[in-house]
């Protein structure tokens, strides 16, 4: 059974009071989201290139430049669900509301 299913529907107070917790969780999780990327892309990347290429980079193949991009954004999608829900899961237990729908 869901943490959702257990505490029932949640409020609209529920959700006006999470609101400026989920912002404030959805900036460090971009943070932890950049830190991690930035460690992996320095373990996967053989020539020793520190930051990935971006899309008007010349020095790189557009196949390089999509799988930096791939990557990237696998990482931002896992690491932004770990922490919103982690977060809501915290604002459950203190508050006995679910935040969600």
């Amino acid at each position: 059974m869901s943490a959702a299913a257990k505490s029932g529907p949640s409020s609209k107070s529920a959700k006006v009071l999470y609101r400026p917790i989920g912002i404030a969780s959805s900036l460090v999780g971009g943070l932890v989201a950049n830190a991690v990327f930035a460690q992996v892309w320095k373990s996967v990347v053989p020539d020793g290139h520190t930051t990935p290429p971006n899309a008007l980079d010349t020095d790189h193949r557009m196949s390089e430049i999509l799988a930096a991009t791939a990557l990237q954004g696998a990482i931002f999608a896992v690491t932004k669900v770990v922490v919103d829900r982690a977060g809501a899961v915290m604002f459950q237990r203190i508050t006995g509301d679910w935040p969600g729908e």
